[in-house]
């Protein structure tokens, strides 16, 4: 669940900043294949990557963790129609 939090907020934010994953990745300082993975929920990032999200964002690390009220249609889009879990269903 606070993965796909994670990754929705920072879709979001790369969507309004107009910004590319690979732009995100060279200003956070890390790869390109990471952020695509963390983006189509294959990688969990530690705290001190999600600072460097936020700093690379110029948000605060809390926004990137909260809750937003983004309907399914929405979150769908910035997925691009990947999964958004790759739990077996029932699982939370």
């Amino acid at each position: 669940m606070y993965n796909l939090i994670l990754i929705t907020n920072i879709l979001r934010i790369l969507d309004e900043k107009d910004m590319t994953k690979s732009e995100l990745a060279e200003k956070a300082g890390g790869s390109i294949s990471f952020f695509t993975d963390l983006t189509n929920d294959k990688a969990n990032p530690s705290l001190r990557i999600m600072e460097s999200i936020a700093d690379a964002l110029e948000t605060p690390l809390p926004a990137l963790l909260e809750l937003t009220n983004i309907d399914k249609e929405v979150v769908d889009e910035l997925m691009k129609g990947k999964p958004q879990s790759r739990l077996p269903e029932g699982y939370v």
